[in-house]
């Protein structure tokens, strides 16, 4: 289905909803598929990553005629991002999509992430549709991975907080906040003086009910559709990183299957990544809007205050050290000199 940028939230849960029945309806008709496939993430139902992924499943079963059956696992059914990945890895699981937890397998997968190194989508997209996203699935390929060569938006990310904005570097001085598990994220708190705290999504909402945490950072349409809003009072547009969902599929797998099955799943998976980029940065201005409804607080930030802090503490050095000159010469072709 193509979607008019106009469409709302209401829109984008009752779209889930037949996605998912759709989805129901071709796992009881599964006995005439040749090709049964499984998809996870930890997207809620509600997002627009999976709203998309639901309507390619559906548009791959009528492109091979009911051979293929891609079932499309929402909100961590499947297990938290790092199992799902790894699950991905050993061929237990088809595909999924996730960020930040694949820098364990593979370092330079973090890349998009750099604190404060996108300014732009235009950025974001001649880096990753193009040569620096090109050299980074190539690494995946190396560890038994096959990456769709358009990836998921997943948004800029946010600092939210139950007791105060986040306006300056010194706001962070040890703010205990919730991050993925993996270094890129972890160094970049850590240098801004606060407290990193590695919590799988799936526990993240009661994490910071029971304030096991002060606060996490996420971009704006999954605070949203997680109803994080429901426990954190301040969201302050720090847009520190860009955030991408590579889609993973076992090489293994996905080399077993016809030429013109591969083709068919790269061409619906694209197009459903195309069309969710645009999804994401419109329910971004409605899921602002919503939650301000609701008594959140949104303030801007000047972000060169925080770029200044990381120059000078070394971490861009760090950075580009650990991820090769070649690499990061991609991306500063993109985004200019970090």
């Amino acid at each position: 289905m193509s979607l008019p940028i106009s469409i709302s939230r209401r829109s984008f849960i009752g779209s889930a909803l037949v996605g998912a029945s759709a989805v129901a309806f071709g796992r009881a008709q599964a006995q005439s598929a040749k090709y049964r496939l499984r998809y996870g993430t930890a997207f809620p139902a509600s997002h627009p990553g999976v709203v998309r992924i639901v309507e390619a499943a559906d548009a791959i079963k009528k492109q091979t005629n009911g051979l293929v059956d891609l079932q499309v696992y929402p909100n961590s059914q499947l297990g938290s991002e790092p199992d799902m990945f790894s699950q991905t890895r050993t061929g237990a699981l088809d595909f999924m999509s996730t960020s930040g937890v694949n820098q364990t397998v593979i370092p330079i997968g973090g890349i998009n992430a750099v604190a404060f190194a996108f300014e732009s989508y235009d950025q974001i997209w001649s880096a990753m549709d193009g040569d620096l996203g090109n050299h980074v699935r190539g690494e995946f390929a190396k560890v038994g991975l096959h990456v769709l060569p358009k990836c998921l938006d997943n948004g800029y990310r946010n600092i939210t907080a139950s007791t105060k904005p986040v306006t300056s570097p010194g706001d962070l001085k040890g703010f205990k906040i919730r991050v993925p598990g993996n270094p890129l994220w972890v160094t970049l708190f850590k240098t801004l003086g606060a407290a990193p705290t590695p919590i799988n999504f799936g526990e993240l909402y009661a994490a910071l009910q029971t304030h096991i945490v002060d606060g996490q950072e996420n971009p704006l349409a999954l605070i949203q559709s997680a109803k994080l809003y429901e426990v954190q009072k301040y969201i302050s547009l720090t847009g520190h990183i860009w955030d991408g969902h590579y889609i993973f599929a076992n090489a293994t797998r996905w080399n077993a299957l016809p030429a013109d099955v591969r083709d068919a799943i790269t061409v619906a998976l694209s197009e459903a990544a195309v069309r969710e980029r645009q999804d994401v940065q419109n329910f971004n201005e409605k899921a602002m809007a919503e939650m301000q409804g609701t008594g959140v607080v949104f303030n801007k930030v000047d972000t060169k205050p925080f770029r200044d802090a990381l120059r000078t503490a070394g971490f861009y050095a760090e950075w580009k050290t650990k991820f090769g000159a070649d690499a990061w010469s991609l991306l500063e072709k993109s985004v200019g000199q970090l």
